[in-house]
């Protein structure tokens, strides 16, 4: 039975265990390598000092507005991993940045580095300065602390704040704004108040929310366009994804949160018209999305361009975050279709393969002559391009700490329950307990996804429950068993429902048919007509320079997908699955222009996954390939 709207719980990271496969080394490489990195990077930049709240004019590391976020984020992160493994040099280091914030919080519960130490008497009077945004993300990562080891101080210290800003916003209207510049806080509140039951954290969400796009206090404190910080219209009216395409979707996810506690159909609807355009008119093929630098926003239907998109690490994020909330209300597999496209592919191309450098922009293609040349021009009249090579800190460091904290908690994505009826969303291998509405269930699954298609989920634990089994939009052909015996469900919104007596060891085999797929465009995006990009499971693949050096990896022409072979390679010791296939080229030839003629050849073009493009030194890059 399909579940009804609104009925849907997540299952928590904290309740898996990821035992192995792809995320098992991405959460690893995060915990050896990234945390520490961006830690170091961190520290040489005055991030963590600006918490001492000493800084004096002339001084160096003068704090920034959104310091307090990148500090709590790389907190949150580190607290995911010790929720799995207590580490006590790390949780010193937590212990430090915490002793530092209790210091520095006011009387009132204020607590933020740049309006505590640069502009004290500027406190609530710019809506753009990304303080209630802080305010955010210090809740999040105070709330991820206490439930990873206990610690309550960071969580007194948020709370404390945020009664002070419920005084300051709510209840006595004496901030010179109504709503946040940076929406975040929003999903935050939610948290908290499902954390401790208070409800004036639901009311305050509430107010962020349906005062958007509604105060003049906001209008007049505004001084940049006002559709670029989502305040044109009320948020149930917003049609189209306008604006800073990380605040829309943090906005979102508020959004849906509060949908879904309060089971609102206009707020959900709102929530569908939104992720709709965006996911049929303004991402990208990767899951990128937010098209240009300037506010680092969406533009307009179908204007996806390759070379100077934005696509920041942070969006796909937000995105992936959206698309889980959607789930819960509503279980239709298109969420996790589009979530898994996001994190598979722009996510995971924003850090090395090395786990210390980043990507803050994920572009379509890469062109290093167009940079180097770029470079040599006079600063004012330069474009903006996205960088070529990844680098280990940025002067807005949002990226890094979002990816530590996403990877650590990625088991999210696994599961939610329903009555009693557990929904498999993406699939990683790993063992977790699950509480639906009448039992306690164990799982343990199996698979080497996404670089194949295979499943086994065992069930450890008896009882007469449903599991529902995501079957991707992507995969056209599948095989399913329990105990070896073929099933055939119908599907109920792309999930095959398994109703079933199961007893310990039971064992569900599910093997979705991963076949390497061209993917077109719609005919509106201009200079994507023609072309295809390829594609296997969730992962899209590129093309590099330094894997095709003879040849131009624009001039290629792919015909048949079923040409490519799979093989696993290792690139930067990371073992892939790479494809080489045949491609037509046009033989070589010196004028800038002739006529046209049928003169072409046959070569090898070799892919590897999107997200480890640019590891290997700068080089062409290229998605998108000429239909033969």
């Amino acid at each position: 039975m399909s579940m009804k709207k609104y009925d849907g719980k997540p299952v928590g990271y904290d309740r898996t265990k990821i035992t192995g496969g792809f995320w098992n080394t991405q959460q690893k490489l995060v915990r050896d390598v990234t945390i520490d990195a961006v830690y170091d990077r961190f520290d040489e930049t005055g991030r963590f000092a600006s918490l001492k709240g000493d800084w004096k004019e002339g001084m160096p590391f003068r704090p920034h507005i959104f310091w307090d976020s990148d500090i709590t984020k790389w907190m949150e992160g580190v607290a995911y991993y010790l929720q799995k493994k207590r580490d006590n040099a790390l949780e010193d280091k937590m212990d430090m940045l915490v002793e530092r914030m209790e210091k520095l919080q006011t009387e009132d519960g204020y607590l933020n580095t740049y309006f505590t130490t640069v502009e004290p008497k500027a406190r609530f009077t710019r809506r753009l300065d990304h303080e209630l945004y802080c305010a955010g993300h210090l809740v999040e990562g105070a709330l991820a602390y206490y439930e990873a080891v206990g610690k309550r101080k960071m969580l007194d210290i948020a709370i404390r704040y945020i009664d002070y800003i419920d005084r300051v916003f709510r209840i006595d209207h004496s901030a010179a704004f109504d709503t946040p510049g940076h929406q975040e806080i929003e999903l935050a509140l939610v948290k908290l108040y499902q954390f401790t039951g208070e409800d004036r954290y639901k009311k305050l969400a509430e107010y962020f929310i349906d005062n958007r796009g509604r105060s003049q206090k906001d209008r007049e404190n505004n001084d940049r366009d006002l559709a670029a910080f989502q305040s044109h219209l009320p948020v149930r009216e917003q049609k189209t994804a306008e604006g800073h395409s990380v605040r829309l979707l943090y906005q979102c996810c508020g959004m849906a949160d509060l949908a879904l506690l309060n089971q609102e159909d206009e707020m959900t609807r709102a929530c569908e018209t939104l992720f709709e355009n965006i996911v049929k008119k303004r991402m990208h093929i990767t899951g990128g999305v937010g098209t240009t630098y300037r506010e680092e926003s969406f533009t307009f239907d179908y204007h996806l361009p390759e070379v100077t998109t934005y696509n920041e690490t942070c969006a796909s994020i937000a995105l992936a975050m959206f698309c889980r909330r959607m789930w819960l209300i509503d279980a239709d597999r298109k969420y996790a279709d589009y979530a898994e496209l996001a994190l598979y592919n722009t996510m995971l191309s924003g850090i090395s393969l090395s786990g210390d450098k980043f990507f803050y922009e994920n572009p379509l293609t890469a062109s290093p002559k167009r940079n180097e040349f770029n470079q040599t021009r006079k600063e004012d009249i330069r474009e903006h391009l996205p960088i070529l090579e990844r680098v280990k800190v940025f002067d807005c460091s949002c990226c890094p700490p979002n990816l530590i904290r996403t990877i650590g908690s990625i088991a999210d994505y696994m599961y939610s329950i329903s009555e009693d009826t557990v929904y498999v969303h993406c699939y990683m291998e790993g063992e977790t307990k699950v509480k639906t509405k009448n039992q306690e269930i164990e799982l343990c699954q199996k698979t080497n996804y996404p670089y194949d298609g295979k499943i086994e989920l065992k069930t450890r634990s008896e009882g007469c429950y449903t599991i529902a089994l995501r079957i991707p939009g992507w995969c056209q052909s599948y095989r399913l068993s329990i105990n070896g015996e073929a099933l055939n469900p119908s599907l109920e919104k792309g999930y095959a429902h398994l109703l079933h007596t199961w007893k310990t060891n039971d064992c569900i085999s599910l093997e979705l048919d991963m076949k390497v797929q061209l993917i077109e465009a719609n005919p509106r995006v201009p200079n994507l007509c023609g072309r295809v990009a390829v594609v296997r499971g969730p992962l899209v693949y590129c093309a590099e320079g330094i894997d095709n050096p003879d040849f131009s990896i624009r001039d290629v022409r792919v015909e048949n997908p079923s040409d490519f072979q799979i093989s696993m390679e290792e690139i930067c010791q990371r073992a892939m699955p790479v494809l080489n296939g045949p491609t037509i080229i046009r033989k070589d030839f010196q004028e800038l222009y002739r006529f046209y003629r049928q003169d072409k050849e046959q070569t090898n073009l070799k892919l590897i996954p999107y997200f480890a493009w640019a590891n290997r030194g700068v080089t062409e890059m290229n998605v998108w390939f000429l239909k033969n």
